[in-house]
């Protein structure tokens, strides 16, 4: 199963539940149980000038990725303004709220497991509380502090940077496993929503494909979903082959085979999210290994 739709502000609305709390916020939904999944709901969210959103707790985890302006996340004890690029994980059953900065905000929002939607059950609970923050806090990557924010940097996606040393002296997080590109025949994943932030039930993480990068068709034991936001990229999907540009937003269900490759001269580049994170061992079942150990058998070859 997959699904395939396009980030598009006309179509944000506020949320039902969130009339009545909050000011200028708006959301459009792109993947959740409407489409078939129960592991994430993944919305596109707007706030105006001056909006707000009440103090709320879900009983689901929730990360945010900037894409423009100033966002103001405020749980019990600290304020935390991310810019454009950094992203915040919010741990299920924990009372935030949200406020924009000095204009309009634009940002990703990752929720797992899906939204609630029978019915009978409620997953948001608005508290009513007034969250005591603290002076505004811009995520610091160095302090080891920080439990809950990440940030993208185009930098750390840049094999040739990275092929040599960094001066001690650098204003950059030390270098180590968490702050590691992982990098393979010209694909570049850098890791921003993990268990380092406090994650249990999603992963957030850019992906770079270089020009002729190519993933053969593959499918997992968990959903994924891949909001693109930099050049073209062919995609083989359950059989389909497209064609997909920024703006786009593609779901691959559990089982659901996929495969994408960079026939262009330029760099492809997306976000990606996981629900649930992956297991530690066959997160992946590549069509072509298994095609090739049937020929094997046929063979008469053990």
């Amino acid at each position: 199963m997959n699904h395939v739709t396009r980030i598009d502000a006309g179509s944000a609305q506020t949320p039902l539940d969130h009339r009545e709390h909050s000011r200028g916020y708006r959301q459009q939904v792109l993947i959740d149980a409407t489409v078939g999944s129960p592991h994430m709901s993944l919305t596109f969210d707007y706030l105006d000038r001056e909006g707000y959103v009440e103090s709320v707790l879900h009983s689901y985890e929730v990360s945010f990725y900037v894409f423009a302006g100033t966002l103001a996340v405020t749980t019990l004890g600290a304020t935390t303004h991310l810019s454009a690029h950094h992203c915040f994980n919010i741990p299920l059953g924990t009372t935030y709220s949200l406020a924009s900065v000095g204009g309009a905000v634009e940002f990703l929002r990752m929720a797992s497991p899906t939204r609630i939607a029978d019915g009978r059950r409620t997953d948001t609970f608005f508290t009513g509380e007034v969250l005591a923050g603290s002076e505004p806090i811009i995520p610091d990557m160095r302090d080891p502090r920080n439990r809950n924010a990440a940030r993208f940097d185009s930098e750390s996606m840049d094999l040739r940077r990275l092929a040599g040393g960094t001066n001690v002296n650098d204003p950059t997080a030390s270098p180590s496993m968490a702050t590691a590109l992982l990098a393979y025949s010209g694909i570049g994943v850098k890791m921003l929503i993990d268990q380092q932030v406090g994650a249990q039930l999603h992963t957030m993480f850019m992906v770079d494909y270089q020009p002729t990068a190519i993933a053969h068709p593959h499918d997992h034991p968990f959903e994924e979903a891949y909001v693109f936001v930099e050049g073209e990229v062919h995609a083989l999907v359950e059989g389909e082959e497209m064609v997909l540009h920024p703006g786009d937003v593609l779901w691959a269900g559990v089982g659901a085979d996929h495969g994408f490759e960079n026939r262009s001269d330029g760099l492809v580049r997306w976000i990606e999210v996981q629900a649930p994170q992956p297991p530690v061992r066959h997160s992946y079942r590549f069509n072509r290994e298994w095609e090739h150990l049937a020929d094997k058998l046929k063979d008469g070859a053990s």
